[in-house]
């Protein structure tokens, strides 16, 4: 009776353990990330209130390997340095970028393509002060599928800061 048991349960954890081995195969990924370098990845403008830096210009994307198409909504990345060069303390707001081709009209962003052209600085700069930061927003598909990226115009918002202070002291006792 031992050994009918005992020979059950072996061929049990033998059907088990022989029987339940599935090869899987672990499928390549469908999709790869690219990033590719902005013509110029440098680039030094000025405005009359400010001077802008903008450094290590990528576009980062998501690809469909079969196909090659660009399957999310690609980003630029890199670094901006913005330099108060007015008289002025400047509170800046943020900045928005407009993608412009060859016409100097604007590159639009298609229908289910995530929007996300405008970065926000909240920022007071002083005169003469600079400020950096990490830029990191969209840029349509059709910008960088059909190479139809020309120029890029930041827009710099800012609120002038005409508020003066002034310092009074007081004396007083608590008796």
């Amino acid at each position: 009776r031992f050994t009918k048991i005992s020979t059950i349960l072996a061929l049990s954890l033998a059907i088990g353990f022989l029987g339940c081995t599935t090869d899987k195969k672990v499928e390549a990924p469908k999709q790869e990330r690219i990033e590719k370098n902005l013509v110029p990845p440098k680039a030094e403008l000025t405005g009359q209130n400010f001077a802008v830096e903008l450094t290590d210009l990528k576009v980062a994307m998501v690809v469909d390997k079969a196909s090659k198409e660009i399957t999310e909504t690609p980003n630029l990345r890199g670094r901006i340095k913005i330099t108060n060069i007015s008289k002025d303390v400047l509170d800046i707001q943020g900045l928005t970028l407009e993608y412009l081709d060859a016409a100097g009209k604007p590159i639009g962003f298609t229908s289910g393509e995530k929007i996300a052209k405008v970065y926000p600085f909240w920022k007071a700069v002083k005169p003469g002060e600079i400020t950096e930061g990490s830029l990191d927003v969209t840029i349509p598909r059709m910008a960088v599928k059909g190479k139809a990226l020309e120029k890029i115009e930041i827009n710099l918002v800012y609120v002038p800061s005409p508020l003066k202070r002034e310092t009074l002291t007081l004396d007083g006792k608590v008796e």
